[in-house]
């Protein structure tokens, strides 16, 4: 019996490769800059109107501890809708490019190391090895602190 499969949109951050499950995008848009909201985390870049909507957009590569770049061309705004404790957070990621959609088998998925990568292993679902390398997988409910989700509502609130 084959094992089951899993669609993954994948993004880049420089050479690294991350995915995130199709199923929470709910789409992709060229970059554009979000209005910023003062004092926040220095990862938040702040709101990106989504269909009359704000929605908090972060800087991916400062939440996981990468340099920051300026946005080009290819940069995009992942718009995910992540249940989260009971509700749903729609979320902004910015990553310097989408590259494509993937399936993955279960069996594919190995465990997230522990030691050797840069990001903190409690966010990452796994890892699959392709030939070029690895793709990371987010564990998107665990990306944000309760913390930090709990205040990213408010901020959009607060701003509209």
């Amino acid at each position: 019996m084959a094992a089951a499969e899993v669609q993954y949109v994948t993004l880049g951050l420089g050479v690294e490769v991350f995915a995130v499950p199709v199923e929470f995008v709910r789409e992709i848009l060229d970059y554009r800059q979000p209005f910023a909201i003062p004092e926040g985390p220095a990862y938040l870049l702040g709101l990106t109107d989504v269909r009359g909507r704000g929605t908090a957009t972060i800087d991916l590569r400062a939440k996981l501890g990468l340099p920051t770049i300026p946005p080009g061309p290819s940069t995009r705004i992942l718009v995910l809708d992540i249940p989260l404790e009971g509700r749903l957070l729609s979320l902004g990621l910015v990553a310097d490019r989408v590259i494509e959609v993937v399936s993955v088998a279960a069996d594919q998925i190995e465990p997230a190391p522990d030691i050797g990568v840069a990001w903190r292993s409690d966010y990452i679902a796994g890892v699959v090895r392709r030939d070029d390398g690895f793709v990371v997988l987010f564990e998107l409910a665990k990306l944000l602190t309760t913390q930090e989700a709990a205040a990213l509502p408010a901020v959009a609130d607060a701003a509209a």
